[in-house]
């Protein structure tokens, strides 16, 4: 026999008929099974479309939970069977090939939703019942007085049909009356409550104000008060209840007795502390997790004068090629043993070890001697990693890099505080990892600021924050002004003008320098082309732009450059393309090729900071490259007279092999009259330096080539 296959409505109704047989049977309702299922129709629907969802709501979830409340679903086992249908069914009924994992790990959310809604939508419930039943004491005072002086029967009908407990005691305390509800709530047995005193009912987690309270009920003081309090029962468990207390009055106004109505919430309060764990708690390793975390490391960071606080930050070195190649299972299993051998660490008093997210683990210590404690602590930790870890018949070598803070409370926040330790365990995992390292509030203002420099590279392109200074190149022959180097700055909002040692680093991390480099080149060529016109007797001047290495492997380059070239209207002879000599070491023809096509339509390219490479000279003829840019360490001991004779050996030999492959040589940093008349008698072909002229707008190049001119 075959047919269509059931629809999404159809999965969707039977996926509602298996949740209200389950949850049927526990259910305080008037309603018949078929009845209930259609009050769970749409909770299923909403479960359904939240498990599809493309973003996560933990909201829907919760308002399920708190549905299953007003559908007097309020038996905590109902909420077990209810989220335990949730995680066999859900998926299995709702969800959509090919994405069980994802839809799995949103239905586990989804469950902590509905558990959090439910127990939120259970304590309302509950402080309103509560409230109830405070009215019905002040209103039973008043009753169960006029019972005890107009009729004892009618006394006993209220008195022992209450489902609460019921307990009358005299003004000293003594126990006189209880009714059968309290004495199920204490086992049943009456020698366990009649005979006892109200005094004699103290308990470990009584709050400081209950005893206060009744001495000032008794006193005559107050006539009523509510707390929630706990008791011993025979057999040494505890009963949780909401007592409510009050002041029974004699026909003339004098205290006579004293009133007690119990609600037994010890099995609501059970409830309570289970979700709190789970919401509280790792669901991988058991650990606490972020929340709880967040809740101890407060406490430590704004604790006492005389306190003070350690943390570790972990981070696994090498976590994602576990998971990369032996998957998820797996790692989860090595997450396991690690957060088993980091409890392990942190036993003693004051210490607790959190499970961050992914594998990032934190251990916290406090107290007065923190200083030493977390070293000792952090050694504990590096030790315990040190034994691999066996999974599936493979061992595996767990390694890890730590951020320790270590301080007095009271100085930092907790997000502060992590952050700190965060940035301090990067450091550790850059040092090369498997080793900890301790805060450096000058490294980490360091890092804060080159994050924030980091995230507003892209606006301040926009925004037009970027400006360019020009450095002139100088002819060491007859002091002419060649042309000038194109320098970008950053005029930032907060940090003022910022070199390119600044910015740019971070621009190549982020993949904006290519967007940068363009505008860069664009603004430089176009003032060629306004100096051009100006100097149209004098002779072109050229410009020179820096190319970063992750520009050279930029497909768009070349395109790029010639775009801008003919856009503009400048000649290639005419611009200088300067690379690094570091960026070409081991370049292949791949790399190279772009730089060859550059050449051969007429642009110049400079080896920028030749002799600090460690580059084979030989390679200088596989180069497209027609100057050498020699770096000016190689000159610094030209600055006095007389010269270092080996700078000057060094200076002589690069200069002719330059030559003899037709290259020329610019220097850069000069910076006195003796080292600039020096190179020019070593034949160096130009020059920049700040003895010439600082970096600066580009009139002020145009001020110098006019003195050039005139002489």
């Amino acid at each position: 026999m075959t047919g269509e296959p059931d629809g999404p409505e159809d999965r969707l109704r039977r996926f509602a008929t298996i949740w209200s047989r389950a949850v049927f049977p526990v259910t305080s309702t008037s309603l018949t099974r078929p009845e209930l299922e259609q009050q769970l129709l749409p909770l299923a629907r909403r479960l359904s479309d939240a498990l599809k969802a493309r973003t996560f709501d933990a909201a829907e979830g919760q308002a399920v939970g708190a549905a299953l409340v007003a559908a007097h679903c309020t038996d905590p086992e109902a909420l077990s069977r209810s989220l335990d249908c949730v995680d066999a069914y859900l998926v299995l009924y709702c969800g959509e090939d090919g994405l069980q994992d994802a839809l799995r790990t949103r239905s586990a959310r989804l469950q902590h939703a509905m558990a959090a809604g439910f127990a939120g939508a259970l304590r309302e419930r509950t402080l309103a019942e509560q409230e109830a039943i405070s009215q019905a004491a002040l209103n039973a005072r008043s009753t169960v007085a006029e019972a005890l002086h107009a009729s004892e029967a009618r006394f006993r009908a209220v008195f022992e049909g209450a489902a609460i407990g019921i307990g009358i005691a005299d003004l000293e305390g003594n126990i006189l009356q209880v009714n059968g509800a309290l004495l199920r709530m204490f086992g049943g047995s009456e020698q366990g409550v009649r005979g006892r005193k109200v005094p004699e009912w103290t308990h470990p987690e009584d709050a400081p104000q209950v005893w206060r309270l009744y001495e000032e009920l008794v006193r005559g003081e107050r006539e009523h008060y509510h707390v929630e309090k706990a008791f011993y029962r025979p057999d040494g468990t505890a009963l949780w209840t909401n007592l409510t207390v009050s002041l029974l009055r004699d026909a003339d106004g004098r205290p006579q007795y004293q009133l007690a109505l119990m609600e037994d919430t010890t099995e609501r309060r059970l409830l309570n502390l289970r979700l709190r764990y789970e919401a509280t708690h790792d669901a991988l390793t058991g650990l606490p997790n972020r929340t709880l975390f967040f809740e101890r490391l407060e406490k430590a960071v704004s604790g006492g004068n005389d306190q003070r606080f350690g943390l570790c930050y972990l981070d696994l070195d090498g976590f994602k090629t576990i998971n990369d190649s032996l998957g998820h299972a797996a790692g989860d299993r090595l997450l396991v043993e690690v957060a088993d051998r980091l409890q392990s660490c942190a036993t003693a008093p004051g210490e607790m070890v959190a499970r961050l997210g992914g594998d990032e683990f934190v251990a916290l210590t406090t107290g007065p001697d923190t200083e030493r404690e977390v070293d000792a602590l952090a050694d504990r930790i590096m030790n315990a990693l040190v034994t691999p870890v066996r999974i599936d018949g493979r061992e595996l070598t767990v390694r890890g890099s730590i951020g320790i803070v270590e301080g007095p409370a009271g100085e930092r926040g907790p997000a502060e505080v992590l952050r700190s330790a965060d940035i301090t365990m990067y450091r550790a995992k850059s040092a090369g990892g498997n080793r900890f390292e301790l805060a450096d509030p000058e490294a980490d203002a360091r890092a804060i600021t080159r994050h924030g420099l980091t995230t507003a590279l892209p606006a301040a392109l926009d925004r037009g924050e970027f400006f360019i200074e020009y450095q002139p190149l100088v002819h060491l022959g007859d002091g002419s002004v060649h042309g000038a180097e194109a320098l970008v700055r950053w005029l930032h909002p907060q940090h003022g003008v910022l070199g390119p040692d600044r910015f740019i680093p971070l621009a190549e991390h982020t993949g904006l320098i290519v967007p940068l480099g363009r505008w860069v080149l664009e603004q430089s060529v176009r003032q060629a082309c306004q100096w051009q016109e100006r100097h149209a007797d004098s002779g072109p001047l050229r410009i020179n732009v820096n190319l970063s290495p992750c520009q050279l492997t930029h497909p768009g380059l070349v395109q790029d450059t010639v775009d801008i070239l003919e856009r503009e209207g400048l000649d290639a002879e005419a611009l200088c393309l300067e690379v690094t000599e570091s960026a070409l070491i081991g370049a292949d023809d791949d790399l190279l090729k772009p730089l060859r096509r550059l050449a051969e339509m007429g642009v110049d390219i400079a080896l920028d900071d030749f002799g600090t490479g460690y580059s084979n000279l030989a390679n200088l003829r596989r180069l497209p490259v027609s100057i050498l840019k020699l770096d000016r360490s190689f000159t610094q001991g030209m600055q006095q007279f007389p010269a270092d004779p080996v700078d000057l050996k060094i200076v002589e030999g690069i200069v002719s092999l330059a030559h003899s492959l037709d290259l020329a040589v610019t220097v850069e940093g000069v910076e006195t009259g003796a080292q600039a008349e020096q190179l020019r008698i070593l034949g160096c072909d130009t020059a920049q330096g700040w003895y010439y002229a600082r970096p600066g707008p580009p009139d002020r190049l145009h001020e110098l080539a006019l003195v050039d001119a005139t002489g």
